[in-house]
């Protein structure tokens, strides 16, 4: 993968930015995604956002080398601490836990005037970002689920919301599931939801097994929760 070729993955989260929009990129690493978006004239502009020391001198090269540093402006800081207010129309977060996610999100609200659009692709977790988006007047408009690598991946792509549209809330299963990947019902979605299960499963043996304390009648109930769900929906 280089600023070039993208993995299936970052292609699909490029494929939903806003043609001739700013981008910030949190979490740019090489800052492969930013430069792609930038050579392919997707974007005019970007921000590449990195908190830790080593992925933020690689990103810093990446941009030299392609010559566009008075392009994409590569900035070492906390989640959305790397960009003002009003400075980009759209905003990408990909590769972290979804909890994680949610909180840059929430710790950076303040900077999210302006933004027209989120592309959010969480390694897990995704329901945490869904709940953070109902709760902040964000429309989810578009879920992904896609295969790479012997991984699955989930995109969420969000925009301001009205409070009017199908998706501002959501019952348990799509906030779970994903209330668009709910509809399509693709072979993706099904393999990895009966992983989950089976996980699930095997998570509630092991509590069977441990002290019968009321946290862990707590934890079981969650647990056959969610599972009941998964079934009603495979």
């Amino acid at each position: 993968m280089n600023e070039v070729k993208l993995s299936k993955r970052l292609e699909a989260v490029a494929a939903e930015l806003l043609t001739g929009s700013k981008m910030a990129d949190i979490g740019s690493d090489h800052a492969y995604l930013p430069c792609y978006a930038v050579l392919r004239k997707i974007v005019k502009g970007a921000v590449a956002g990195e908190v830790v020391e080593g992925p933020y001198q690689s990103a810093l090269a990446k941009v030299r080398e392609c010559g566009l540093t008075d392009i994409i402006s590569v900035r070492k800081g906390n989640g959305l601490a790397v960009i003002e207010p009003g400075e980009v129309d759209v905003i990408t977060i990909a590769g972290m836990g979804g909890a994680l996610i949610r909180d840059i999100l929430d710790n950076g609200k303040e900077k999210l005037v302006g933004v027209k659009r989120l592309i959010l692709q969480p390694n897990i977790g995704a329901h945490n970002i869904r709940k953070w988006l109902v709760e902040h007047d964000w429309e989810l408009i578009k879920e992904i689920i896609l295969k790479e690598d012997g991984k699955i991946y989930e995109i969420l792509v969000a925009e301001r919301g009205d409070g009017n549209a199908p998706y501002t809330t959501f019952r348990e299963h799509g906030m779970l599931l994903g209330p668009f990947l709910l509809q399509e019902k693709s072979d993706v979605f099904v393999e990895k939801w009966m992983h989950e299960k089976q996980n699930l499963s095997r998570i509630f043996h092991q509590l069977e097994q441990a002290a019968d304390t009321e946290e862990n009648q707590k934890k079981k109930q969650e647990v056959l929760q969610k599972i009941a769900l998964i079934e009603e929906v495979l």
